[in-house]
């Protein structure tokens, strides 16, 4: 901060190191230091942020930022991409408000295996699926999401221009590779529609013994998962 106050409003050193309430001596002390792994790899990663940000043209939020992060290879946490973001003063727009995909499907649904009861009691048992519309200056784009409904963690993503089963497979696939691979006995629920392919084949759940199941359309389903794509997308 010191060092930037200098840099941007040609404040000198001395009246910033009494106005923090630190010695100048502390101050060189610590400018002169080895920068260490740790600086390098965050100067880094604000760099890969900034840049992000950028080609979204200004409209990528840190949920969307720490996404393009994870593809790039990046291991870093989504509250880390908000703070550093605060830091360099990146907000993204605000996007359209989006419109809900999930329409009553024509086909009969699976059994519903949570019987209108989201309360897991351990992970692992009941994953909840969520499709989210987001509207940008180039386009549409369709967010997937899957969480797990005891921890609320998100598991898996997947992100796409179509909003058909592939995408929501995509995005259980990331959820089976999350946990292990192994995710025998997990019930999967979503709501019931046809749009955004909610009305899969039984082919599509080949993922380690996760089992299908659809409620109806109300608000308890909405509820359940429909906060995480949200979050995500914002």
């Amino acid at each position: 901060m010191i060092s930037v106050c200098k840099a941007e409003q040609g404040i000198p050193y001395t009246l910033t190191c009494r106005a923090l309430g630190v010695s100048e001596s502390w101050f060189y002390k610590w400018r002169n230091r080895p920068v260490t792994a740790r600086e390098v790899r965050r100067g880094k990663l604000a760099d890969a942020i900034r840049q992000i940000f950028d080609e979204s043209g200004g409209t990528y939020g840190s949920p969307k930022v720490w996404i393009t992060l994870v593809r790039q290879g990046w291991r870093v946490s989504v509250n880390t991409v908000a703070r550093l973001m605060a830091e360099l003063g990146l907000a993204g727009r605000e996007i359209r408000r989006r419109r809900g995909l999930t329409r009553p499907g024509k086909r009969p649904a699976f059994a519903d295996f949570v019987r209108r009861d989201f309360s897991a009691t351990a992970p692992d048992q009941v994953w909840a699926g969520d499709m989210t519309e987001i509207v940008t200056s180039e386009g549409k784009l369709y967010l997937a999401t899957v969480i797990d409904l005891f921890s609320r963690r998100l598991l898996g993503y997947a992100m796409g221009e179509r909003h058909d089963a592939e995408l929501v497979v995509a995005s259980l696939h990331m959820a089976a590779a999350t946990r292990g691979g192994d995710v025998r006995g997990v019930i999967f629920h979503s709501d019931r529609g046809s749009e955004g392919g909610f009305n899969w084949s039984s082919q599509h759940f080949d993922l380690g013994g996760v089992r299908r199941g659809h409620g109806g359309l109300e608000f308890e389903d909405q509820r359940c998962s429909g906060g995480s794509a949200s979050a995500v997308a914002r």
